[in-house]
């Protein structure tokens, strides 16, 4: 690894896939259930690589894999094998190698020169995914150990690295003992692999499971291997507010790809208008790179699509 790291210094902006859940929504897929979106690695893999591919030609930098909801507990949850679960895992990789390729083969020559070849991201979602219960937005685990949720964590980030990714995304986190548990991992058994690390937060101040942006950043800071800090699946405004505060904390690169602004509710995995859902992804993001020059690493989750991508690419004026 490196690439990641070296492409953050050298690029003022890097933009990242798309959901994948809203885009299969969008199409006509299914993604209730306790694998969500997941559910198509086993059965109906064409789906995936079609929105990879579509998004890479929207103009994503990093094609982030279809792992958000598949973890080894998940799928064994529903009665997949281990062995299996850990061939499906590595089946995202592959996807993802599949479609760099040939999306890359899509996109004009004059279009490749302003471009880079993109970066294939190990998606390392919360434990949160595990439970399906919506406490990305609320970090309440319940009674846990930080054993626990490495032991949920080391499987996963294994199988990518056997598999050849370029970098992990650990996105959504909204709990700091499950911060603390994914570092101690990563400077512990995975000391070459080079990260970034997105939070959720309600309030912008504090995780959401109410800690201290403060107290995160500390530790954070003691962890060589995540080069890039920042915020995702908020609404516009709490990032904005995040963003605010991780510029007088921390000299890291910034990440910010928030959802449209409705409101998920996680009874019953639908989500809901919000006066926050008033403007385009891509008019935020142009305001936050002329207000946060940390600002780098850029995108949209929940209920963004690859026109949002196209927009923010515009918006930026990378051409």
């Amino acid at each position: 690894m490196g690439q990641f790291k070296e492409l953050l210094s050298q690029q003022r902006a890097v933009i990242l896939h798309g959901a994948l859940g809203t885009e299969l929504e969008a199409r006509g897929y299914d993604i209730s259930g306790e694998l969500w979106s997941a559910k198509y690695l086993l059965n109906g893999s064409d789906a995936i690589t079609k929105i990879h591919e579509a998004y890479v030609l929207a103009g994503a930098d990093i094609i982030t894999t279809s792992t958000y909801q598949a973890s080894l507990a998940s799928l064994q949850g529903v009665g997949i094998s281990k062995k299996e679960a850990e061939s499906l895992i590595i089946k995202s990789v592959e996807l993802a190698k599949i479609v760099r390729k040939t999306a890359w083969e899509k996109i004009e020559e004059t279009a490749k020169s302003t471009r880079i070849y993109p970066l294939i991201s190990g998606d390392v979602g919360p434990y949160a995914a595990y439970l399906a219960d919506g406490s990305e937005y609320t970090g309440d685990y319940g009674q846990i150990s930080k054993e626990t949720l490495k032991d949920f964590h080391r499987s996963r980030i294994a199988l990518f690295l056997k598999a050849g990714v370029d970098l992990l995304a650990l996105e959504t986190m909204p709990n700091l003992l499950e911060i603390k548990a994914l570092i101690e991992l990563l400077v512990e058994e995975f000391p070459d692999t080079e990260v970034y690390l997105s939070i959720t937060s309600q309030d912008g101040e504090s995780l959401s499971d109410g800690t201290d942006l403060k107290e995160m950043v500390r530790l954070v800071q003691q962890c060589p291997q995540i080069v890039a800090l920042g915020v995702n699946c908020s609404s516009p405004t709490v990032c904005e507010k995040v963003l605010s505060q991780l510029v007088n904390l921390t000299s890291l690169p910034l990440v910010a790809y928030p959802n449209s602004g409705e409101v998920y509710h996680g009874e019953t995995q639908t989500w809901h208008a919000s006066d926050s859902a008033m403007h385009e992804i891509a008019s935020y993001h142009k305001r936050w790179q002329e207000k946060f020059e940390q600002l780098t690493l850029v995108g949209g989750c929940c209920r963004t699509r690859p026109d949002d991508i196209e927009k923010i690419r515009e918006s930026l004026s990378i051409s």
